[in-house]
């Protein structure tokens, strides 16, 4: 899940950025429009990105026979109601260079969904909270903003797995220390978005921590990414945990912080899962599974993600309801 923040233009973000790290790009310095990026298996190729509003998505035929589950209200609409919560920081969901066009792997996977569909995907950018207002009321069809699978929200929604979740420990480039288990972080600084499955997490570590006679960690709590950057680069955090797509993106196009260790965003139990929410039983995860499942299938999917940089969060099928974060976790 992550950060629940403002969706704050790309551009603002970056001006923080550049204050904080001296930022330069790889990419069209001309124009801003891309960025380069590294994928997480270590090619030094790296990944173009295009950061502009033209987007020329990946695109999927439509599938009748999923088509036809969906309800006949959607159906006759034509469109399909996508909510996110659009951060400033790719390539979950961001905007693009004209500061309004919603851009990043979770909208091109949400285009996909809706060409199986045979329905026109219309993008919906809320804060953090208001996901499931909307999505309770009906008046969103579709939550995909990098939300986790979890015990308690399974008793209000449906959910279909299409990524893994793990969150990551992010700190200034060239650190001489790692994140390997609750004990890492004992006296140290760390940043937080407030009300997400990291600050949990990180709570729940600290309690250990003071149980087994160790320092508490000082959790600092952020709203947006300029900001916690800002507090990486002036010192004033030892790292920041927060997605592990954000971390891994943003230390491979800024070269000037490194991920530090990773951890299932679920915890120590379950492997932590993304995955498309809905009202609970409002008769639309099936045909979003099976969705889902086309794409994975027609390999459509797995060019999205490495498009983002992402190729290592790939699931092999979607799951419907799978075991979450449990309620006892925090």
């Amino acid at each position: 899940m992550p950060p629940r923040r403002r969706p704050l233009r790309i551009t603002a973000a970056l001006l923080g950025l550049v204050t904080a790290f001296s930022l330069t790009a790889c990419g069209n310095s001309a124009d801003g429009s891309t960025d380069k990026v590294a994928p997480q298996d270590g090619d030094k190729k790296g990944v173009q990105i295009n950061l502009g509003p033209d987007q020329k998505r990946i695109t999927t035929p439509k599938v009748d026979a999923i088509a036809a589950l969906v309800p006949a209200e959607i159906r006759e609409r034509g469109t399909l109601e996508v909510v996110n919560a659009a951060g400033s920081v790719p390539p979950l969901g961001f905007y693009a260079t004209d500061d309004k066009t919603v851009i990043g792997v979770e909208p091109d996977l949400a285009s996909l969904v809706a060409d199986v569909l045979g329905l026109k995907p219309h993008y919906n950018t809320v804060d953090w909270a208001n996901i499931f207002v909307g999505l309770d009321s009906g008046k969103y069809d579709l939550g995909l903003s990098n939300i986790t699978v979890t015990e308690e929200r399974k008793e209000k929604y449906d959910f279909a797995t299409y990524r893994l979740d793990n969150i990551a420990f992010e700190a200034k480039k060239g650190t001489d220390w790692r994140v390997k288990g609750p004990a890492d972080v004992a006296g140290r600084t760390i940043g937080v978005g407030s009300g997400t499955n990291q600050e949990k997490l990180l709570v729940d570590w600290s309690k250990a921590n003071v149980k087994k006679g160790l320092k508490p960690t000082e959790i600092k709590i952020y709203q947006n990414s300029s900001d916690y950057y800002l507090a990486l680069g002036s010192g004033r955090l030892d790292a920041y945990l927060g997605p592990n797509p954000v971390a891994a993106y943003h230390s491979a196009s800024t070269g000037q912080t490194e991920v530090i260790g990773t951890f299932s965003g679920a915890g120590d139990e379950v492997q932590g899962k993304i995955a498309a929410t809905t009202k609970k039983d409002n008769g639309l995860i099936k045909p979003f599974q099976q969705a889902i499942d086309t794409v994975i299938k027609n390999g459509t999917y797995q060019k999205v993600l490495e498009r983002w940089g992402l190729a290592n969060e790939a699931v092999s099928s979607s799951e419907l309801n799978p075991e979450g974060l449990p309620k006892t976790g925090r």
